[in-house]
């Protein structure tokens, strides 16, 4: 496109962030525009006011940019001989994507809303992440195969305040039941915290595996903020069958106590329900024991000046504070310490940038205090490929991205039991109709 580096046009500047397949808002993250960039973005394109001569710079670079990632990128889209699509929402870093991939199949759309866990799907996928999946209408969404989502879990978890579905956070599933109410894909996996199945005692996992089953009416009160589109699809009927489990990381292998619920769904217009529960099984958990020391990096020669994971003497001394003031009060709260030779760590939180306090490893074989996790070590435990990179954004936000982030040993396991199941129907499928 020859453009004038000095005299760029709105149109053209459209042109470009439309020839890209990008939104205003994921535009304005890879120009680095800040929290105010979609409506910087906006002015530009109905002439507002003008990019100056660095921004227009930066739009006419952003082609090379996004080529320059699709090639280096480790987990680039398979272009060709994929068995099945799929669409990956709330897609954080992607660990739910990697397995699918492996198994043969292509993803044809992605949605992730946070700018940082963008920049990282970026660097693996070669992809740019579609934005806030409320303000994309199912009919821009591809057909699909599978629908995989993480979807947020805050408004579930222990650490959040458990509102549920009176959290703006928990309504997210109803932008998953408005792309399945369209599109109709044949099968699902949805991921969320352990807490899911407790919460409200129970009734919120009720509520959303009635709907996915198309057994429940929903009377959704006018205070809760969805849009028409999605409380017009709440009054279609899904017709899927539903199952759910949950799983622990440390039973694949991953030496980590994270459990989480995994709900799975086929769609009873396209398999018999009798094949579904005579052929699909959900995995069986791994013989093998699990080890610490098996995810961690040797950092005994680590120079001081570079150790940024060994924790301050004053840190080290308030988190001992304070679990002995815990100790005296009868509860166990405060930091953790593991070693090598331990079975398994506790679980990684988002906030475990903040000062480690839930997986510590002891050094005082090198007369050190403990320290964090390093972000390689926190891919490990996640069960992320080795070539996964993890320095894309900074150290804070990368121990956020795995905090939130899915144990890839499990979704493999799940992944290999869906697909396996769908070949198996398929070919049962086309047997019956040879018959």
């Amino acid at each position: 496109m020859n453009i004038s580096k000095t005299n760029i046009k709105a149109k053209e500047i459209r042109s470009i962030r439309d020839s890209l397949g990008l939104g205003r808002t994921e535009f304005s993250h890879l120009l680095g525009l800040g929290k105010q960039g979609e409506r910087t973005v906006r002015g530009w394109e109905e002439e507002e006011h003008k990019p100056s001569r660095m921004k227009i710079d930066s739009i006419l670079a952003l082609e090379d940019k996004l080529n320059l990632a699709l090639k280096n990128a480790p987990f680039k889209t398979l272009t060709s001989n994929s068995n099945y699509n799929f669409i990956d929402l709330f897609a954080g870093i992607g660990g739910i994507r990697i397995p699918f991939q492996e198994f043969g199949g292509k993803c044809v759309f992605t949605s992730e809303w946070d700018k940082f866990s963008q920049k990282t799907y970026l660097a693996n996928f070669g992809e740019m992440p579609n934005g806030d999946i409320t303000k994309i209408k199912a009919s821009d969404i591809p057909d699909h195969d599978i629908l995989l989502a993480g979807f947020p879990c805050q408004a579930f978890s222990q650490a959040g305040l458990k509102k549920g579905f009176n959290d703006t956070r928990g309504t997210m599933f109803f932008e998953i039941q408005r792309i399945l109410a369209h599109k109709r894909p044949k099968a699902f996996l949805l991921e969320n915290v352990k807490q899911l199945k407790g919460h409200d005692k129970g009734r919120t996992l009720e509520t959303i595996v009635a709907i996915l089953r198309g057994e429940f009416d929903l009377d959704i009160p006018a205070g809760i903020p969805l849009s028409e589109e999605t409380r017009l699809a709440l009054s279609e009927k899904l017709n899927y069958w539903v199952d759910f489990k949950a799983l622990k990381a440390t039973d694949f292998g991953a030496p980590q106590n994270r459990e989480r619920i995994f709900i799975v769904g086929f769609d009873k217009d396209y398999y018999p329900e009798k094949d579904i529960g005579d052929m699909f099984r959900w995995p069986e958990p791994m013989k093998t024991k699990t080890k610490v020391g098996d995810i961690l990096q040797d950092l005994s020669l680590l120079p001081e000046e570079k150790d940024k994971f060994t924790i301050s003497d004053r840190l080290w001394q308030g988190h001992q504070r304070r679990k002995n003031s815990h100790k005296e009060k009868g509860n166990g709260f405060g930091y953790s310490l593991f070693t090598k030779d331990s079975a398994y760590t506790n679980t990684i939180s988002a906030r475990y940038y903040k000062d480690g306090s839930e997986i510590l490893i002891d050094q005082s074989d090198l007369g050190k205090n403990p320290r964090k996790l390093t972000p390689r070590e926190c891919a490990r435990i996640q069960g992320f490929p080795e070539n996964y990179i993890v320095d894309a954004v900074s150290q804070c936000q990368i121990y956020k991205q795995f905090g939130n982030s899915v144990c890839i040993n499990v979704i493999r396991a799940v992944a290999n039991s869906m697909v396996q199941f769908m070949e198996k129907a398929n070919v049962s499928s086309k047997d019956s109709k040879a018959a």
